[in-house]
C-alpha cells in the first residue's frame, strides 16, 4: 500500500513520561492551528490498594489548556498491557474521539473469554468511537494523520504517522532497546518482524517516537530517534537482520520474560477503550483469572 506521507508538515510534539510505567504519551500539535491529539495516555493505579487516580492524565489537561489547544484525538496505539488508558476521563474534560485499530475486535474476543465476560460485553469495538483499518486517514485540525498496520506484538497494533513524525506504540523501542515481545495471545514474532519493515520504508529522516523506554544501562530515558538510526543500529533489527534470525531470537527471549505486573488490570480497561468494568451493581471492580494467561 502507498502510504499518504507528507514530510513537509512538523508536527510540534512533546512527551510526558510516566516512571511507574515507563510509558510515554504524547501531545501532537497541528503547527497551522490550535487543535491536537494525545497518544497513549496513561490512568494511575495503585494497585495492591486497588486506587485509581489520575494525575498523569490531569498534567496533559493542564498543559493542553495552558496552550488553549483543542484536542481533536485520543488514540490508542494497541491494547496495552502494562499500563490502563485514560482516554475517557480526558475525553470528558477535553472532548475528542477515541480511536484504534479495528482488530481491536479480535482482542475483545480473545480476552473476553480470558475474564469470563458476559454477553453485556460488546465485542465489536463499540467502545471506541473510531476503529482504523490500514491506511486510514484523520484529521488534526488542518494536518492530516494515518494509521499504519502493524501487527506482532499484539493483533491490533498500529503505527500512527502525522506528518514527518510517527508515533511507534510497542512496534518499536529505542535503537538499544530493541523490540516489543510477541508471547501475548494473538502475538506473532514473523509480523513483528514484517510490521517493523514497513515502519522502516518511512522516509529515514521520519521522527519515530516511542511508547515504552526502559534505559537500558543505566542510560537516561529517551523517546525519540529516526528511521534512519533504527535501520542502522537498531539491536534486534538493524544492520540488515534476517526474519529467520529475528524469529529465532525473539522467540527464546519471550520465553525468559515475566507477564507484565499490570496486565490483568491493563487488559480489562483497555480494551474497553479506558472505561473501568463494574459488577452487577454498578461498582467498579476487576477479575483476575487463576492461570488463565
Amino acid at each position: 500500500m502507498a502510504y499518504p506521507v507528507n514530510m513537509n508538515v512538523t508536527p510540534k510534539v512533546t512527551g510526558h513520561f510516566d516512571e511507574a510505567t515507563n510509558t510515554i504519551t504524547y501531545i501532537v500539535r497541528d503547527p497551522s492551528s490550535n487543535h491536537c491529539a494525545i497518544i497513549d495516555s496513561v490512568m494511575d493505579l495503585d494497585y495492591a490498594a486497588g486506587r485509581i487516580t489520575h494525575d498523569h492524565a490531569d498534567d496533559l489537561i493542564k498543559a493542553i489548556k495552558a496552550e488553549g489547544l483543542i484536542l481533536d484525538w485520543i488514540i490508542e496505539t494497541h491494547v496495552h498491557a502494562d499500563h490502563l488508558s485514560a482516554a475517557p476521563y480526558l475525553q470528558e474534560q477535553l472532548g475528542g474521539r477515541i480511536g484504534v485499530g479495528e482488530k481491536i475486535m479480535l482482542i475483545q474476543e480473545t480476552f473476553g473469554k480470558v475474564f469470563n465476560e458476559g454477553t453485556e460485553f460488546q465485542r465489536d469495538g463499540s467502545q471506541f468511537d473510531a476503529l482504523f483499518k490500514d491506511g486510514d486517514t484523520y484529521m488534526i485540525g488542518n494536518m492530516q494523520a494515518f494509521a499504519m498496520d502493524t501487527p506482532g506484538h499484539t493483533p491490533a497494533c498500529m503505527v500512527h504517522v502525522i506528518g514527518d513524525a510517527a508515533f511507534a506504540g510497542d512496534t518499536l523501542f529505542m535503537p538499544d532497546g530493541g523490540s516489543a515481545r510477541c508471547d501475548f495471545p494473538g502475538g506473532d514474532a514473523g509480523e513483528l518482524y514484517d510490521s517493523i519493515q514497513k515502519v522502516l520504508s518511512l522516509p529515514d529522516e521520519t521522527r519515530l517516537f516511542m511508547c515504552h523506554d526502559y534505559g537500558p544501562g543505566g542510560r537516561a530515558i529517551e523517546w525519540e530517534t529516526t528511521v534512519a538510526e533504527q535501520k542502522a543500529s537498531n539491536i534486534h533489527v538493524g544492520g540488515g537482520k534476517t526474519r529467520e534470525e529475528f524469529i529465532k531470537f525473539r522467540t527464546e527471549r519471550d520465553a525468559q520474560l515475566a507477564m507484565p505486573k499490570l496486565i490483568i488490570p491493563s487488559l480489562q480497561v483497555n480494551m474497553r477503550a479506558g472505561e473501568v468494568p463494574t459488577d452487577a451493581k454498578g461498582n467498579p471492580m476487576l477479575k483476575v483469572p487463576v492461570n488463565g494467561l
